[in-house]
């Protein structure tokens, strides 16, 4: 009884954490979690202290902009269902996995066009110091977002009486 007793107990502690772990997750957006509790677009707002009129068109190209992307993902979605229900397939058309293909690279890169274009239409919106404050948060975003790493020099990868580590294998 006593060891079912403390299972019990370990039960109902384990469901109530995981609750409280599921509220929390499920209760923030991505975007909340990704800037800090600020989604990117609040951040860029307060930077770079649009006046009204201006915050009048950032909010019509963001709205634009979300309504596109979201069009964008849905299709995307929707071929990549496609492509991945033919890993299961007993016979395979390597043309219709290429043209799926074809069709998921051409989503993505009008979502970069999308994208590059929707910030294009944000610096439009700024005046000269703006611009330039705009400038600095894009090239700080690009830099830390993606976790680019500079490529390593060979040369200081030399231990002591000059021994280098094999090279790696491929």
């Amino acid at each position: 009884m006593k060891k079912n007793l403390l299972l019990y107990i370990l039960l109902f502690f384990l469901i109530v954490v995981n609750g409280f772990f599921l509220l929390d997750y499920m209760g923030k957006s991505q975007q909340e979690k990704k800037a800090g509790g600020k989604t990117p677009m609040e951040f860029i707002v307060k930077e770079l202290k649009f006046s009204e009129a201006q915050l009048k068109d950032f909010n019509r190209i963001n709205k634009n902009q979300r309504r596109e992307m979201d069009a964008i993902d849905n299709a995307l979605r929707r071929t990549k269902d496609a492509l991945f229900e033919k890993v299961t397939s007993e016979s395979i058309q390597k043309s219709k996995i290429d043209s799926l293909a074809i069709v998921i690279g051409e989503s993505e890169k009008t979502k970069e066009l999308l994208v590059f274009n929707h910030l294009r239409s944000i610096q439009e919106l700024c005046n000269e110091k703006q611009k330039q404050k705009f400038k600095s948060i894009l090239k700080d975003a690009l830099h830390k977002g993606r976790g680019v790493k500079e490529p390593r020099d060979p040369s200081k990868f030399q231990g002591p009486d000059g021994y280098r580590p094999p090279p790696p294998r491929h």
